[in-house]
Order: structure tokens, then C-alpha cells, then sequence
């Protein structure tokens, strides 16, 4: 499998009136189609490592490549561009448009992007709901819906722009023990059936046993 990211000695330091360091020196390299759990203690650096990787934030020292391409050489625009084309987000609070229906927040990467008429952007969103279970839901809004739906819906939107990428930051945290089991398969088909790149921060050891690898932060470096 060829590497999708590959960083060395990554480094975040936030610069305030005491320099916090949130991610120190990680090296590591992440093929395609794997499934990969980012674990650690509370504070650790782990979404503050999925931010750097992707393209959240910018690493104080350190590289990181994407598909080969430099990103410390990007403009904020290529850096834009680049999370759109290659990069799906899922958090542990979804973070849906709560105005919108959960369909119109599939649309909204496919807007940004641009690629795609008005009719084929409601089609793809149509799809991506379907597959998930929601074809049912496509006109609710997120207050409509449960916390496992909203979830979906959430992936849905991760994969909108059919990015080989998809981060996922503690992604069945605020979900019961169903809904988390439900969005865990979701995630594990992504990378063994569509042949997606899925890194998922993750406090349930459980969970991260039954990924392809983990790593394992402690006080920002890797252990």
C-alpha cells in the first residue's frame, strides 16, 4: 500500500504567555485503505495531531505531506482546497447546520467545492443518506433526528466530495453503546469495502483494538 500522509517530527506549540506544547516531534506514516485509532489520556495531543493532520492548523516545526505534496508549501487557499478534495471531518458533536435538513448539510462540501450541478449535489446527498439507513430522514433537520442519526448524517457529509481521507475525532463519544456500534461499522466498511483512509481519535480501547494499528500519544509524543 502506497503512504496517503507521511509527517515527520511534527511539533504544535501554542505561543501564549507559558508556550503549551500539544503535539511534539511525531513521526509517522499513513497508507491507504488502512483503518487507524489514535488513543491516549485526556490532553494528550490527540485531536490537536488530527488538526495538524488535517490541515486545521499548521505545525509549528515539522512536515507534513499529503499524497506526496508539501503542505507547508500550500497557501491557505491550496490548503483549502486540498481539506475539500482530500479530507473528511466527523467529531463527536456533529456539528450539523441545525437551520438546514440533514440533506442540505450533505450538500454543503459539494457547494464549496463546486464541481457538481444543483441537481446531481441533491442526488449524491440522496445517496450517501440512503446507504447510511436515513433515506427516511433526508428533510428532517438535525433537532429531528437521534444522536446516532445525526452521527450518519455527519458521515454522509464526510464523504461528500469522495475524499480517500476521512478523520474522525472521537466520532461514537457522545453516542450509546448501539449507536456507537452502528457508526463503527460504518467506518470499518469505508476502509474494507470503498478502499477509504480512516484515522479515528478514540478514548475506547475496544474499539481501537479491533482497527488495523494504533497510535498511542502521551504528553504530545508518540509512545
Amino acid at each position: 500500500m502506497s503512504s496517503l500522509i507521511e509527517a515527520k517530527d511534527l511539533t504544535r506549540i501554542l505561543q501564549e504567555t507559558v508556550p503549551v506544547t500539544l503535539v511534539k516531534e511525531v513521526t509517522a506514516t499513513i497508507a491507504e485503505r488502512e483503518f487507524v485509532a489514535v488513543t491516549g489520556p485526556s490532553g494528550s495531543g490527540k485531536s490537536s495531531l488530527l488538526y495538524l493532520l488535517g490541515l486545521l492548523d499548521r505545525p509549528t516545526t515539522g512536515t507534513l505531506m499529503i499524497r506526496g505534496r508539501d503542505t507547508d508549501l500550500m497557501d491557505e487557499q491550496e490548503r483549502a482546497a486540498t481539506r475539500l478534495e482530500n479530507i473528511g471531518f466527523v467529531f463527536q458533536f456533529h456539528f450539523l447546520l441545525p437551520e438546514f435538513t440533514a440533506r442540505e448539510n450533505v450538500e454543503i462540501p459539494m457547494r464549496k467545492l463546486g464541481r457538481l450541478a444543483r441537481a446531481e449535489m441533491r442526488q449524491r446527498a440522496s445517496d450517501l443518506l440512503d446507504a447510511l439507513g436515513l433515506s427516511d430522514h433526508l428533510d428532517k433537520r438535525p433537532d429531528q433526528l437521534s444522536g446516532g442519526q445525526r452521527q450518519r448524517v455527519a458521515v454522509a457529509r464526510a464523504l461528500a466530495n469522495d475524499p480517500p481521507l476521512i478523520l474522525a475525532d472521537e466520532p461514537t463519544g457522545s453516542l450509546d453503546s448501539k449507536s456507537s456500534e452502528q457508526v463503527f461499522t460504518i467506518l470499518e466498511t469505508l476502509v474494507r469495502k470503498q478502499g477509504k483512509t480512516v484515522v479515528a481519535v478514540t478514548h475506547d480501547l475496544d474499539m481501537a483494538a479491533r482497527m488495523d494499528r494504533r497510535l498511542n500519544l502521551v504528553d504530545g509524543r508518540l509512545h
